[in-house]
């Protein structure tokens, strides 16, 4: 070891990621989807879990299940955000939601809902969270992106611009966390079997006079060489991976689980 130069702590073969005992665990959009596979997984892991969700009923069914906290709130509110605890370890920005029509057609006041969910509650829950994790040495800032913080598809103006914005701010809390040891990632999934994909193939189907099946291999997956959803235990496991014993070098990335999109 280089005197002066400080050194993450030796590992040994049996240190593996589920060692979060003592950790909490903040997660947002917990109630379904990916933020009900990352609680669950995390909770799995040892850590306490503040399930935060807008259906109160969801998040306390989860919480429930896995012994967590369920806290409803609407993350548009700031004062919402505010009342959410600030002793996270972890923090999983998850909470989203989607419009879909031609940027000319776009209403501004769903643009500005959406940014206000998936970029300014992300925002204001890391400057609230990121003390603890500062004063403590430790912390993990995980934010659920999408392929569309890389790329861009049409008529999603509003969800591209949220998620490119919070690939930003993922980056900059890399930077800042790094001399006290907080990490800061993107997880990019593709298409994730969840209600607001289903719902969104759903409706392309009634709009366009397809299948769901071909709404799927046709638009969705053309793209994508592997022809399937990612289901979300698959991001959930990923998230996990970036909390364990052997992630503290990764920190400021994005983390694509897109099938090969980004390839093709």
């Amino acid at each position: 070891m280089t005197k002066g130069i400080p050194h993450e702590p030796t590992l040994t073969p049996a240190a593996t990621v589920s060692a979060l005992g003592g950790r909490t665990a903040l997660v947002t959009g917990g109630g379904s989807g990916i933020g009900r596979a990352c609680a669950v997984a995390l909770a799995d892991a040892g850590a306490e879990v503040h399930v935060v969700d807008i259906d109160g009923e969801a998040a306390k069914a989860v919480a429930d299940s896995i012994g967590g906290v369920a806290h409803a709130a609407d993350l548009a509110d700031p004062a919402a955000v505010a009342a959410l605890p600030a002793d996270a370890d972890i923090l999983v920005n998850n909470a989203g939601l989607q419009h879909v029509a031609p940027l000319t057609d776009f209403p501004p006041d769903r643009f500005t809902l959406i940014q206000q969910v998936m970029v300014t509650a992300p925002f204001l829950l890391m400057r609230q969270t990121l003390p603890h994790m500062y004063a403590h040495g430790w912390g993990r800032v995980i934010n659920i992106s999408s392929v569309h913080g890389l790329r861009a598809s049409a008529y999603k103006a509003a969800y591209v611009a949220a998620k490119h914005a919070l690939e930003g701010l993922s980056k900059v809390a890399a930077i800042e966390g790094a001399p006290h040891g907080v990490t800061s990632n993107c997880v990019n999934p593709g298409y994730v079997r969840t209600p607001l994909v289903e719902g969104q193939i759903q409706d392309q189907a009634a709009a366009h006079g397809l299948s769901p099946g071909d709404v799927l291999s046709d638009v969705l997956l053309a793209r994508s060489p592997v022809k399937r959803l990612i289901e979300p235990a698959e991001v959930a496991a990923a998230a996990l991976w970036l909390c364990g014993p052997h992630t503290g070098y990764v920190t400021g990335i994005s983390l694509p689980l897109d099938g090969g999109w980004g390839a093709n």
